[in-house]
């Protein structure tokens, strides 16, 4: 297993092949600093290579998702330092929307507290969320006199429908975890209580698929928004021979093997069997 014990401002959890990815700023509602996403990108990039997790959350220690960017570590502080403003913002960018947008594993945000303005990039950047139903969702931007920046205003404009999206970024009105289950900002709102029991019943979901056959699902999913019908034809009828390219699984011979041949599985009711592939 690789260290992750370095980290100051997040802090790395592997348990049953699920990475828990936390951002750890408890005393500002883990408020995002250079710092931190500095630690966020580099540890991101080693768990999507470390065999030990199969399955990435990302979530906030001490009750808070995120209240968005540290406005004096990252704005203030670095007013007239153009190199490592940028720097900084390349970071906060790299993580929270290029990694996790074409993560290899599957990803899920858990949201408890506080999610606020920039921190909505890691909670639509990941491919499912789940949060607690007394969650404090607010784009609080436009009361302070700036736009959602960075990607929020594009990634919540794409996650929702137009309205809503208009509304809430244009009125800066925070709503809580059954309004963002709601308005499709999330996939479940529960009791607090329940949150990560509910994330670890996800992940485990996503555990059972075929890992190569998720990945390329995902890609599928995010990808075709942005083409025309002829182009997805054409994509996904790629990816889906690309995908018995390599596959450890063999999951298209070994799915139908046991759902025709064996009996021993119903697709409807859940995945096929993983590590049964038949060796010549």
């Amino acid at each position: 297993m690789a260290d992750y014990s370095a980290y100051k401002s997040i802090k790395v959890e592997i348990r049953d092949g699920i990475g828990w990815a936390m951002l750890n700023r408890p005393e500002k509602r883990n408020a995002m600093s250079p710092e931190l996403h500095a630690e966020m990108d580099d540890a991101l990039a080693r768990m999507e290579f470390d065999d030990d997790v199969r399955c990435l959350v990302v979530c906030g220690a001490g009750g808070n998702f995120s209240a968005g960017q540290d406005l004096k570590k990252f704005f203030r502080e670095l007013e007239n330092k153009p190199f490592e403003q940028r720097k900084a913002r390349d970071l906060a960018n790299s993580w929270r929307w290029g990694r996790l947008w074409g993560y290899d594993k599957p990803t899920i945000a858990m949201v408890e507290g506080f999610c606020v303005g920039g921190a909505f990039m890691q909670l639509i950047g990941c491919d499912f969320a789940i949060a607690a139903e007394d969650a404090t969702f607010s784009l609080s931007e436009v009361n302070w006199g700036i736009l959602p920046g960075a990607l929020v205003a594009k990634a919540v404009a794409d996650a929702l429908l137009p309205r809503h999206a208009m509304y809430y970024a244009s009125v800066g009105e925070s709503f809580d975890g059954k309004e963002a289950e709601r308005i499709g900002l999330i996939n479940f709102a529960v009791p607090k209580d329940q949150v990560r029991a509910k994330t670890i019943e996800l992940a485990g979901k996503l555990m059972s698929k075929s890992p190569k056959v998720l990945r390329a699902t995902k890609q599928a999913v995010r990808n075709v928004k942005t083409m025309d019908v002829v182009q997805s034809y054409d994509y996904l009828a790629e990816k889906g021979k690309a995908i018995k390219v390599g596959d450890p699984e063999d999951s298209y011979n070994t799915g139908l093997r046991q759902f025709l041949d064996e009996k021993s599985y119903k697709p409807v009711e859940g995945a096929f069997k993983l590590g049964t592939m038949l060796k010549p």
